[in-house]
């Protein structure tokens, strides 16, 4: 997992879901600027030549609203039948993994 120095395999299995999440909203945070950097861009491309008689410009975030500017609740809670199968899954997803490696 690159930056923080957890072998891939052992990732999910390993950490807790509020370090997961953690590592998503630090990811999440340093590219939120670029995101913005690239909207206003295209923002400008759209209205640089101007608009066609009778068009008005929308603002920018209503011309290109990114999902953190909606407004939203917190997702609601897995059942425990959910985390199981999420479990299920991922221990699936590894054995897929070592048994790959084992062949390579």
């Amino acid at each position: 997992m690159g930056e923080i120095g957890i072998p891939r395999r052992e990732f999910l299995n390993e950490l807790k879901w509020w370090e997961v999440k953690s590592l998503v909203r630090g990811y999440h945070a340093r590219q939120h600027s670029s995101w913005e950097q690239a909207r206003l861009i295209a923002y400008h491309v759209r209205y640089c030549m101007g608009l066609q008689k009778g068009e008005v410009a929308k603002r920018i975030g209503e011309w290109l609203p990114f999902s953190w500017e909606q407004e939203h609740t917190e997702g609601r809670q897995l059942t425990e039948d959910e985390c199981i199968k999420m479990q299920q899954e991922i221990d699936a997803y590894n054995r897929q993994l070592a048994e790959k490696a084992k062949q390579e």
